[in-house]
């Protein structure tokens, strides 16, 4: 799961034009969209509570979603310039008041996410410690990974490249690893099969738990348009990156989530899920490839969930700050360390906000799994489909300019197809919300409500600052 920046620099520079490759965006993107916490941490809860032996199917049926999707996304990207938010294509295709709105949607989302990911860490650390003699709750682990988040976040603190290329080949080793060993072995009890695909399997009522958490696995494609300021000839690269980025994680995905299916068998995976959530990959490693494969891939997980939140504070932070410079949030959201340059003040807020949270959850008394994992996902999930939404609407009207050229199918057939497929996984997802919760909760049903008051008061806060004083901001130009 990799995060989109508002801003592709804060006044750090021009970035080097033609110094990243095609071979390197995709790389990046894949790396960003943390496989190994996708997979094992994710789709637990999707075999459990959605549509069980279709979740490879749910995969398919989202990738081929997105890549419509990306069609239309990408043709803008030369007109939008190096930053790749999708706030900055809302606003430039539907005005500022709108991409404001999305980029208040996005906080909201984002945060949603990071809640879901400490949830997730909480439970893979606090049960890696246990071992080990140390009792400490999910809450505590996830208020640690906090503090650490927010001391790397204030130094501006990356993690080494060369580090996470060779965590992202360990990941992706062991799954396939993994994934092999099934196939070889022909399977589990009900041998090896492709029902897992089949409508029948896939379309049920349930599947729009399902698509929580694989809509959540993609959240972040968007990233490689981030490199458009320095990718060598970035009209023909960016699209190109965007497409292969993700066919391979849903190609991946989907093979991954088949072959635990195959493991355990269609008809028996909802229940081995639903009785171990957490071992329910776990379990598959260390039949098929021993101990050692498990205390491996526990750490891989746990290396990845904290990657993945550490990128999340940095947009979230950013996201923050160009508020502030939008004149929306308050300006000292914009100030930045004196030494090292990053959105100190911003991400103080962003780490107390995520603080709160967890601290509300934990006084709650609240499943970190079934509940804080599965309804801030399920949050994040409805408002990046929103923001999508937007996006694909944003490419239409802005393509029908006539200072903007491009084909029928990327300007207005695949954006058009892409609301009509992102609207209806939205419908899916907010019609199945009690079934993921477990119970009617008034809470989780006012998720849709939440995203649309969101939006609707970024937008008002937007219009009310235009007619006081038109701010002077990148996105404000990039939109006039």
């Amino acid at each position: 799961m990799s995060h989109d920046t508002p801003h592709a620099s804060d006044g750090a520079g021009k970035l080097a034009r033609n110094s990243i490759s095609l071979t390197h965006i995709v790389f990046f993107v894949i790396a960003a969209a943390a496989p190994l916490a996708a997979v094992i941490g994710a789709t637990p809860a999707g075999f459990a509570f959605g549509n069980g032996a279709g979740v490879p199917g749910a995969f398919v049926l989202v990738g081929v979603l997105y890549l419509v999707f990306i069609s239309g996304f990408t043709a803008m990207t030369r007109y939008v310039g190096d930053s790749g938010a999708f706030y900055v294509y809302i606003a430039k295709g539907l005005g500022w008041p709108a991409g404001v709105g999305g980029a208040m949607i996005a906080i909201v989302t984002y945060t949603a996410i990071q809640i879901a990911i400490y949830a997730l860490f909480g439970v893979f650390l606090g049960g890696t410690l246990a071992r080990f003699g140390l009792d400490l709750p999910w809450w505590a682990c996830a208020l640690g990974a906090v503090v650490l988040v927010f001391a790397l976040g204030q130094r501006n603190v990356a993690l080494s490249g060369r580090v996470l290329g060779l965590c992202l080949v360990a990941e992706v080793a062991v799954l396939m690893v993994l994934n092999i060993s099934i196939v070889l072995s022909g399977g589990g009890p009900e041998g090896l099969g492709f029902t897992s695909f089949a409508p029948d399997t896939v379309l049920v009522p349930s599947l729009g738990v399902t698509l929580v958490f694989v809509v959540g696995s993609f959240i972040g494609f968007e990233a490689a348009t981030i490199f458009a300021g320095e990718a060598e000839n970035p009209e023909r690269t960016i699209p190109r990156a965007t497409y292969i980025a993700v066919s391979l994680i849903a190609l991946f995905y989907a093979f991954s989530t088949w072959s635990v299916v195959q493991f355990y068998g269609p008809t028996q995976v909802s229940a081995a899920a639903l009785g171990d959530l957490d071992n329910f990959y776990f379990n598959a490693v260390a039949e098929k490839l021993g101990g050692w494969a498990v205390e491996l891939t526990n750490v891989l997980l746990i290396t990845s969930l904290f990657a993945c939140v550490l990128s999340i504070h940095s947009t979230i932070a950013r996201y923050l700050h160009a508020m502030g410079s939008e004149g929306i949030l308050p300006r000292a959201l914009t100030r930045v360390h004196p030494r090292h340059g990053s959105p100190y003040i911003a991400g103080a807020v962003q780490s107390g906000m995520a603080a709160l949270i967890v601290l509300a959850f934990m006084l709650g008394g609240q499943d970190p799994y079934s509940v804080v994992f599965a309804w801030m996902a399920a949050l994040g999930v409805i408002g990046i489909l929103a923001v999508q939404v937007l996006v694909s609407l944003a490419v239409i009207v802005f393509f029908r300019g006539p200072e903007h050229s491009g084909g029928l199918w990327a300007t207005v057939l695949a954006p058009a197809l892409s609301i009509i497929g992102l609207i209806a996984l939205l419908w899916l997802v907010v019609t199945n919300l009690t079934q993921l919760a477990g119970s009617d909760s008034p809470v989780v049903n006012a998720f849709p409500y939440v995203i649309v008051t969101v939006g609707l008061v970024g937008a008002a806060l937007a219009m009310r600052r235009k007619s006081t004083r038109h701010p002077a901001t990148p996105l404000t130009q990039e939109a006039s």
